[in-house]
């Protein structure tokens, strides 16, 4: 097919006459390249996905980050609220090492002052001294009543004023020697104020640890439940020592003397 060319103004003026070319051959390929670069690119266009449009990109990217966002938060979230219980969890532990710390030193100082101490071993001696002249008094005293009873029943016996003078003589030295024997229980007092003073020593500090962990009532929540249970024989039960004023379970004279009424 030919091709006609549009003749120009300039061509006329100039009176002359442009040769007519024929591009028919040129033409004809260079279309047939065209067509199907473009029928190549069209079935590419076909097979792949279609684009996305500025606004729907823009809105993608966005829920995009949205979610992200959302994940970082519950993240955050969860992290403070495993620094909070870690908080929580450091107090606690500080509690409980300050307690043990309170603890041992109260332990040392009874170990150091008390149960190992200079004061243990001074306090069983006192104790010691408490029995020994208890004992000590007591047989002075019923020697010098023996003494006294023998020489009483002597002296309604003898007419003679003179014996009858040293028999008064040796009951009032005996008298006497009772007098001195009852100084026993000055010096127990005294001997006894110091056993005290050690015991209250040992019960403050032992309520110091009573108290760290508590007081008494939480100690008494770990009783075991066996620790009541009051295993000791009948012959064993009425082995209680003198009765105490205050004291329970005890038969007064008056209840003694109703037996007999």
């Amino acid at each position: 097919m030919a091709v006609h060319r549009k003749r120009f103004r300039v061509e006329d003026i100039a009176g002359g006459e442009m040769p007519i070319l024929d591009v028919t051959e040129e033409a004809t390929p260079m279309h047939s390249e065209i067509m199907a670069e473009l029928r190549a690119i069209r079935a590419q266009m076909a097979k792949g996905s279609v684009p996305l449009s500025g606004s729907a990109a823009m809105a993608a990217i966005d829920a995009s980050t949205a979610h992200e966002l959302a994940e970082a938060r519950t993240m955050l979230d969860t992290y403070r609220a495993q620094i909070e219980q870690c908080e929580k969890l450091k107090v606690e532990l500080d509690l409980i090492h300050d307690a043990i710390d309170r603890t041992k030193r109260e332990i040392a100082t009874l170990h150091g002052k008390s149960f190992d101490g200079g004061e243990m071993a001074k306090v069983n001696g006192e104790l010691g001294a408490v029995v020994g002249g208890t004992e000590q008094a007591t047989q002075q005293i019923l020697e010098a009543a023996e003494s006294i009873d023998q020489a009483a029943s002597a002296m309604s016996k003898v007419q003679s004023a003179d014996q009858q003078k040293r028999l008064a003589d040796d009951i009032q030295e005996r008298v006497i020697s009772i007098f001195e024997a009852c100084n026993f229980q000055d010096l127990t007092g005294q001997r006894i104020s110091k056993v005290m003073g050690t015991m209250k020593f040992i019960e403050q500090h032992i309520n110091a640890m009573m108290e760290i962990w508590g007081g008494v009532d939480a100690i008494k929540a770990h009783v075991p439940a066996h620790a009541h249970v009051d295993n000791r024989t009948e012959e064993e039960k009425l082995l209680n020592g003198p009765k105490l004023a205050g004291d329970v379970g005890h038969a007064s004279q008056d209840d003694i003397d109703a037996l007999f009424d």
